[in-house]
């Protein structure tokens, strides 16, 4: 088939060369010309494991091309995948779907008949619907359905090949057709596949982020209660994940989550659901929130205890930029965040990351940055791990502590060999875990 996929961002890109690998022909489109050019030479935009690689295959192949053109690719395809994003709005916590609007505005003059736009974007409920009504009566015919994204940063290649479910909202048998033969190797490989109405296909995808950052924020509550009760919140995290009806993914103690998924999403929800008269019933997703900004300031405020109460005329070394391991985005990163604050009260920060250095420098230009771990430690009278990437896992504590001014961790993840770096010469403190709080 002939899709487009408007929109080259992290969602558009995996998409498009995902797409062109299942034998499709596709024509990915953007505004960014620059991005464009990359793409077509088989450049991703993004750090993500295996994309490269689909990229060059297909580009090569001929089935992928790039193009800054809607009309070029409503000429192109009869489906149309929009994958523009939704940041949230700076005046509150709504989504921001002027991007989305200005795609389908931008196409109905040269939709065929009989086309089909196919929302990928997160969305506010109702989205759909409304999208749905311009399309009705400026291209009558063509038709709008909602298919949400899944992905997982660090995993998105593999998520979108075999996803764990595709959902397709869509009140047309027709709409339902043409998908179902767009993921035709997935259902064949037995992918479940979930046709909905398209206002429970937007909700699905808010309703499994907003279930993801609760478990991640009850967790991280727990370890607040662990550390004042004197107990170890990974054990209680182990322990009650080992309960098949609560299991234990997402019950990863530390300093919370970050990105362009989750913050944003559990705001735009409750935004709507504020809107439609339910505020009532997401209310906690607010403490949600809060308790995930707070393991933030908490994480700080740990830090600044292990040094004696103030970051003046300290060093502190970073592990760690990226919002989560295996990718290099920054956006919302509470990492950076972390260093920065630390940073703002006086302490000099040099910060690492595997594949981030770029991004973090271009969002948080203040802070010093190292091309390797050990650099970034030089000299530290504290280092704090705040990303847990494979890499710092394999470091050698004993050969880090010969670089450092005093061997003190802070280990904001809870992923590190605590014993390992205990027998290389650390003192190691963890949030959710109890320890000598300071050091003179």
């Amino acid at each position: 088939m002939r899709l487009t996929v408007i929109g080259t961002g992290y969602v558009g890109t995996v998409h498009a060369a995902c797409m062109a690998d299942l034998g499709h022909e596709v024509l990915g489109i953007d505004v960014d010309e620059d991005r464009i050019a990359a793409l077509a030479a088989g450049r991703p935009p993004v750090h993500e494991d295996g994309l490269g690689e689909l990229l060059a295959r297909n580009t090569a192949s001929g089935r992928l091309r790039f193009t800054t053109s809607l009309a070029a690719g409503a000429a192109f395809a009869d489906v149309h995948f929009v994958c523009v994003g939704t940041p949230q709005r700076p005046d509150g916590g709504a989504a921001d779907l002027r991007h989305v609007d200005a795609v389908v505005e931008g196409l109905l003059p040269h939709l065929r008949a009989g086309a089909l736009i196919v929302g990928k974007s997160t969305v506010p409920v109702g989205t759909a619907a409304r999208l749905g009504q311009w399309v009705d009566e400026a291209a009558p015919g063509c038709e709008v359905a909602w298919n949400p994204e899944f992905l997982r940063e660090g995993s998105a290649v593999h998520d979108t090949l075999r996803p764990e479910r595709l959902v397709v909202g869509s009140d047309s048998r027709r709409a339902d057709a043409v998908l179902r033969e767009v993921y035709l190797p997935m259902l064949r490989a037995g992918v479940p596949y979930f046709r909905t109405d398209p206002a429970t296909a937007e909700l699905v995808k808010v309703a499994a982020n907003s279930f993801l950052a609760t478990k991640i924020s009850f967790i991280n509550a727990m370890s607040e209660v662990c550390e004042a009760a004197g107990a170890d919140v990974s054990l209680l995290a182990r322990a009650i994940g080992a309960d098949s009806r609560i299991g234990p993914l997402f019950l990863e103690p530390g300093l919370g989550f970050g990105g362009s998924c989750f913050p944003k999403d559990i705001r735009a929800f409750a935004a709507r659901a504020e809107e439609m008269g339910a505020a009532e019933a997401v209310v906690f997703l607010h403490e949600v929130d809060r308790i995930n900004t707070r393991q933030r300031r908490r994480t700080v405020d740990r830090a600044r205890r292990l040094l004696g109460g103030s970051f003046t005329g300290r060093r502190v070394g970073v592990l760690g930029a990226a919002f989560k391991p295996g990718s290099d985005d920054v956006r919302d990163s509470p990492a950076l965040t972390v260093a920065s604050a630390i940073h703002a009260q006086g302490a000099a920060v040099r910060v690492h990351d595997p594949e981030a250095l770029d991004n973090a420098r271009a969002a948080r230009p203040g802070l010093t940055y190292a091309l390797d771990a050990p650099k970034a430690c030089e000299g530290a009278d504290l280092v704090l791990h705040l990303t847990s990437w494979p890499d710092y896992g394999r470091l050698d504590p004993r050969g880090l502590a010969s670089v450092v001014h005093r061997p003190l961790l802070l280990d904001a993840r809870n992923t590190l060999d605590a014993a390992a770096w205990r027998a290389g010469g650390w003192t190691v403190h963890a949030l959710g875990r109890t320890g000598t709080e300071a050091v003179s």
